[in-house]
């Protein structure tokens, strides 16, 4: 059978000599959904003698289960193990009630592994598709999750983010003092690398839209200054360092803008910064408090959070300046506003009328104003969309330690991401690679 050939995979960053590695995140589902369907992903064939790095099939099953929409069918139920198209037998698979089957082979070339891999329907007997990807032992965990991101597409017609990656700062304490550190992991919490180390508080990191870089806040000089660092290299400049606050930076859909919040001429406002020229423009100029901008995916307009009217609340405006729109209405606090990425979703951090001062994670429906709660804790925060838009990853609390979490954009899926020790904030997902 003619397979259709992926593009070779690029090799995972290698970052400079001062990035120390960091313990992973341990996922676990929480919740999913009483109709996820069974899925056979049977262990990929190997027949060198050298031992191969990684259980390539077991990372796309751990993919497919944490969506919650697939429950992958036990090894040990198996009645064959195919591992070329022409072994398969649907019978057995239609006896273990399995909706869909992955099979694969890997051999060796002298540059890495050649994975060949297929996707198929169990009921209608039929192969959906067929690739064959290249990798080495540097990169053979992403090329699982490309396999991963496939399979999902082929089955969903969604496109995966299994091979993207997530920011966020990591809080430990030892003998009393504080440290804090700039995390970038694969999306699964594997490969943590630190990005920044310091005593000082690192806030608000942002992905620029074709992810090599990451702009943060840092306190290492005792005061805020926004930064914008190369992931790669860790090469990194200050890009705003006025007197009064510099924050909560975040690129614009294109890259060549960032828009942060300053106070350098009195309140906080925001402004947005020409990247080429460091040239800034003021958008806001209300006596409230303007923060937590956030950029629609056409670039056009940024909504942020204000207190102008009493207390927290979303609002939007044009990039090229003029009258401010207010977006929420319902609830008495909605705050850290960001859009899905085909706008038609904006995640906030919502305190409802009757929810005991509880933070949670709403999203308002842009078309018809209407806001859905989707999580239950009593301190989440920090939300920000997967680049496909299926997840929501957030800032939670859990006996007293804070943990990272992601729900789903329908509410249906809960996820927990935690270390071992220490706290984890402020995550970001990154755009899809390029």
């Amino acid at each position: 059978m003619k397979l259709m050939k992926a593009l070779p995979l690029i090799v995972l960053l290698s970052l400079v000599s001062t990035v120390s590695w960091s313990k992973p995140l341990e996922i676990e589902i929480t919740k999913g959904i009483d109709t996820a369907l069974p899925i056979a992903i049977v262990p990929f064939g190997w027949d060198s003698p050298t031992v191969l790095p990684l259980d390539v099939a077991s990372v796309v099953t751990s993919d497919l289960q944490r969506t919650g929409l697939y429950e992958a069918i036990d090894d040990s139920d198996f009645l064959s193990t195919p591992t070329a198209i022409d072994d398969v037998e649907f019978r057995d698979w239609r006896l273990l009630d399995a909706s869909n089957l992955v099979i694969g082979n890997i051999t060796e070339e002298s540059a890495g592994y050649v994975i060949e891999f297929y996707v198929f329907d169990v009921f209608k007997g039929k192969k959906l598709t067929g690739y064959a990807l290249r990798a080495n032992k540097q990169n053979l965990r992403n090329a699982a999750h490309q396999i991963s991101d496939i399979v999902y597409e082929t089955l969903t017609g969604q496109k995966g983010a299994f091979a993207t990656r997530i920011a966020y700062i990591s809080v430990s304490e030892k003998a009393g003092k504080k440290r804090y550190s700039l995390q970038v992991s694969d999306a699964d919490g594997y490969n943590p690398q630190s990005l920044v180390n310091s005593p000082e508080p690192l806030l608000s990191p942002s992905w620029s839209p074709d992810g090599t870089q990451i702009a943060y806040v840092s306190y290492e000089q005792r005061r805020p200054r926004i930064y914008v660092q190369q992931v790669a290299t860790g090469k990194r400049e200050v890009i705003s360092s006025f007197p009064g606050l510099n924050s909560a930076p975040v690129w614009s859909p294109n890259g060549k803008k960032l828009a942060l919040v300053l106070s350098k001429d009195g309140n906080p406002d925001i402004y947005v910064m020409d990247m080429a020229s460091k040239e800034l423009s003021r958008l806001t100029t209300s006596a409230a408090i303007e923060t937590e901008p956030t950029w629609s995916p056409n670039g056009r307009t940024i909504a942020f959070t204000s207190d102008r009217g009493g207390n927290p609340q979303i609002y939007r405006i044009s990039v090229e300046g003029g009258r401010s729109e207010r977006l929420t209405f319902e609830g008495k606090y909605n705050a850290r506003p960001r859009f899905s990425p085909n706008g038609e979703f904006l995640a906030m951090v919502h305190v409802g009328n009757n929810s005991n001062g509880a933070y949670r994670i709403a999203v308002l429906d842009m078309d018809i104003g209407t806001l859905r709660v989707l999580t239950e804790g009593q301190l989440d925060e920090s939300p920000s969309f997967s680049p496909n838009g299926s997840m929501i990853i957030y800032a939670t609390e859990q006996q007293g330690r804070g943990v990272l979490a992601a729900v789903s954009t329908d509410g249906r899926v809960h996820q927990r991401l935690s270390i071992d020790d220490g706290d984890t904030r402020e995550p970001v997902w990154s755009p899809f690679k390029n």
